[in-house]
């Protein structure tokens, strides 16, 4: 099967930082696998990441080439996937323009994400226009791709629905396809775009190594909340990090009998640790108050190192020569807008805007 003929694949992340754990694996470690079968697009999103730090320019550059160093030691490949960064894409800010006229404001503040973004960062209503926008915009980089399948954590299905939304109204509006056809049958049926597909990570979202919130509720993993355990970590400060990590705080000796659900020690090792045949054991102990919370975070710590180390090894070797980081970045940029310039001309089309 040639390249063109692969299915593709769309996903990214905002350059606010570099990845942690539960970006790899929300999303990053499925990109990794599917490189081979699918046609992929990897988006650095740095205009999403000037919604909410539109002040501090310097600093979005500056994890545009963070994120960009992430992908390449997780293991993205430059020669079977294309990476590109947002603002670089003229197309997608078109795109956008033309699918807002789509989504009616109320829809829009209905996204629950929109509304988790505003009380997690107490935005209040002192948020622009371009944070509402962020949405359709993220629709926007998906759609101009017209990518199958998007790879991506819990938190992100609902812009996935809203971008299916878009793709079912401008077939519809545009390519006249039947309201009443079934999302498989939108192409066959002369609509432009997909209606993508979601994929999710192994685990829908990863809790940080922090204490719950003020809720009670264990928090995402994020480098706002500083509960976060990076791709980039050495070992010592995965080892510091998994130390101090919040466990059963009714557990204070290794004998008394401790609670595995909701405790950030199990859920880790649960999600990272291979030999399930020991998760389960060693759970049935610490319910009985036969093995220490030490114990069990030693194990992690060589269960997280032996996952990270390698992602941290690699990153130092693409650190060295950030001149050839920037021209893989620029080569995928420059192959990201032919087809993204393509679908623009196919959209103008389809709606009768194309005048020369």
């Amino acid at each position: 099967m040639s390249e063109n003929q692969k299915p593709r694949l769309l996903s990214g992340d905002t350059s606010t930082g570099r990845l942690h754990l539960g970006h790899w694996v929300g999303s990053v470690e499925n990109r990794v696998h599917m490189q081979d079968e699918y046609d992929c697009y990897f988006l650095i999103a740095n205009i999403q990441a000037m919604t909410t730090r539109m002040d501090r320019p310097a600093e979005v550059h500056q994890n545009v080439m963070e994120v960009m160093l992430d992908y390449l030691a997780a293991g993205i490949d430059p020669k079977r996937s294309t990476i590109f960064i947002q603002s670089e894409i003229a197309a997608i800010a078109e795109l956008t323009v033309f699918f807002s006229l789509l989504v009616p404001y109320p829809r829009l503040m209905r996204n629950p994400t929109i509304k988790d973004e505003i009380r997690d960062k107490g935005l209040g209503d002192n948020y622009s226009v371009g944070f509402l926008l962020y949405p359709i915009s993220q629709a926007a980089d998906i759609l101009t791709f017209r990518s199958n399948v998007v790879p991506v954590g819990e938190d992100q299905i609902p812009h996935l629905e809203l971008t299916r939304e878009v793709a079912r109204r401008f077939n519809q509006v545009y390519c006249h396809v039947d309201p009443h056809a079934a999302d498989e049958k939108h192409l066959e049926l002369g609509g432009l775009f997909p209606i993508t597909e979601t994929k999710l990570g192994r685990t829908r979202k990863l809790v940080g190594i922090g204490a719950p919130g003020p809720e009670g509720n264990l928090l995402k993993m994020s480098k706002s909340l500083n509960n976060a355990i990076f791709l980039s970590d050495d070992p010592d400060t995965i080892k510091k990090k998994v130390m101090g990590m919040y466990t059963d705080p009714n557990r204070l000796k290794a004998t008394d009998k401790g609670k595995v659900e909701n405790n950030p020690l199990w859920i880790f090792h649960e999600t990272f640790n291979p030999d399930k045949a020991w998760v389960q054991e060693a759970e049935e102990r610490y319910r009985a108050g036969t093995i220490g919370d030490v114990e069990c975070k030693k194990k992690l710590i060589d269960v997280l190192v032996s996952i990270v180390e390698p992602m941290r090894q690699r990153r130092i070797q693409y650190e060295k020569d950030i001149h050839q980081v920037k021209s893989l970045l620029k080569e995928g940029t420059e192959k990201a807008n032919e087809t993204a310039n393509q679908t623009l001309i196919l959209a103008k089309e389809a709606m009768r805007q194309r005048y020369f």
